[in-house]
C-alpha cells in the first residue's frame, strides 16, 4: 500500500525483528523509542531501535515524557502505529488518530501476564507455554481488544533470554500475518475477559533474591526467570553471588538449614531447599565472571569449610 505511514514504538532488542520486517515489506516512516541512558561506563549507547532507524534513515522521537510531547509524532500523519515493548504509556490521542489503529505485539497470552515483565514472570510462575499476542491498544495496560495470538512452549531448559529469542521470531511472525487483516478489513477484534487478567510487574530488586524455604521448582524457576538479566542472587559471607544455573539435587537433608550447602558434587554445589536440594552449577562472585561451581570450588583453599556454610 503505498499511501501506508507505518510509525513503529519500541525500545529493546525484543521489537527489531518485527521493525526490520514491517521495514522491508511496508516501509516505516519514523520510530519512538525511550530516551539515551548512558551504559554502566558512563557511555550513551543507542537502544537496538534507535541504531537500526539511524542505520536505515529513519526518523527518531525520544520523548522523555511521550503524554507531554507527542505532536511532532502526530505530524507525520500516520495511519497505522505498531508498538513492541516501548516502555511508556500512550496517550489517548495517539491511540486515536491512525486510521488503522494503534497495535502492540505482547509476549505473553493476553489476558495473562499484562505488564512489563511477561517473559520473566511465565517461567518464574513455572508455566509450561507461553505466547504472543497482537492486540488493538487501549487506554488501560495491555487491556484491548485481541486480534491475533500464538502458542509457544516453555521448554525446561529454557531461560529468560532463551524465550525471548523465541518470542521475537513468533512476534516478528504473527505481526506480519495480522498487517494484512488490519488494512483489508479482515480482522477479528475479540475483548480480553477481565476476570481472566494477571500482571507481570516489572522485576524489583527484591524478587531477585533467592528464599531458600521455597521449594525447589520455586528456586530453579527463579533462577531461569533472571537469567541472564538481571539474574538471581544470594549473600554468601557477607558477599553478593548471582546464581545462573542450578538443577534439582537427589537428597533431602533434613537436620540441615534452609540455604546450608549440603554436599560438593562433581558438577556443583549442593543446597539445602524447603523441600529438598539445588545444586549450582554456574554462579557469580561480586565483582567477578560468571564460573562454574567447579572453579568457584577449586579457587578456595579449604573445600571443607564450604560444607555447612549458608546461602542467606
Amino acid at each position: 500500500m503505498s499511501d501506508l505511514r507505518i510509525i513503529f514504538m519500541g525500545t529493546p532488542e525484543f521489537g527489531l525483528k518485527a521493525l526490520k520486517a514491517i521495514n522491508e515489506k511496508y516501509g516505516v516512516i519514523a520510530v519512538v523509542c525511550q530516551p539515551d541512558k548512558p551504559s554502566n561506563r558512563g557511555v550513551i549507547k543507542f537502544s537496538p531501535i534507535k541504531q537500526y532507524a539511524i542505520d536505515n534513515n529513519i526518523k527518531v522521537y525520544q520523548p522523555t515524557k511521550l503524554s507531554e510531547n507527542y505532536i511532532d509524532i502526530l505530524k507525520e500523519n500516520p495511519n497505522l502505529i505498531i508498538t513492541c515493548a516501548y516502555g511508556q504509556m500512550v496517550p489517548d490521542d495517539i491511540l486515536r488518530y491512525p486510521m488503522y489503529g494503534c497495535i502492540n505485539i505482547h509476549a505473553s497470552l493476553l489476558p495473562k501476564f499484562r505488564g512489563g515483565a511477561p517473559i520473566h514472570r511465565a517461567i518464574m510462575e513455572g508455566y509450561n507455554e507461553t505466547g504472543i499476542t497482537v492486540m488493538k491498544m487501549s487506554s488501560k495496560m495491555d487491556a484491548g481488544d485481541i486480534i491475533t495470538q500464538r502458542k509457544v512452549v516453555i521448554d525446561d531448559d529454557d531461560n529468560v533470554g532463551t524465550l525471548h529469542d523465541k518470542l521475537s521470531i513468533v512476534g516478528r511472525d504473527l505481526i506480519m500475518e495480522t498487517i494484512p487483516m488490519i488494512l483489508n478489513k479482515t480482522a477479528k477484534y475479540i475483548r480480553q475477559d477481565e476476570k481472566e487478567a494477571t500482571y507481570a510487574w516489572n522485576i524489583k530488586k527484591e524478587d531477585e533474591k533467592i528464599d531458600y524455604q521455597d521449594t525447589t521448582r520455586e528456586i530453579i524457576n527463579k533462577i531461569r526467570g533472571l537469567n541472564p538479566w538481571p539474574g538471581a542472587y544470594s549473600i554468601l559471607g557477607g558477599r553478593i553471588v548471582k546464581i545462573w544455573n542450578a538443577r534439582y539435587g537427589d537428597n533431602y537433608y533434613s537436620e540441615a538449614l534452609n540455604g546450608q550447602i549440603t554436599k560438593l558434587y562433581p558438577d556443583g554445589i549442593g543446597v539445602k531447599t524447603g523441600n529438598g536440594e539445588i545444586v549450582i552449577t554456574e554462579l557469580q562472585l561480586e565483582g567477578r565472571k560468571r564460573m562454574s561451581a567447579n572453579e568457584f570450588v577449586n579457587g578456595v583453599v579449604n573445600k571443607d569449610i564450604l560444607v555447612g556454610r549458608i546461602f542467606e
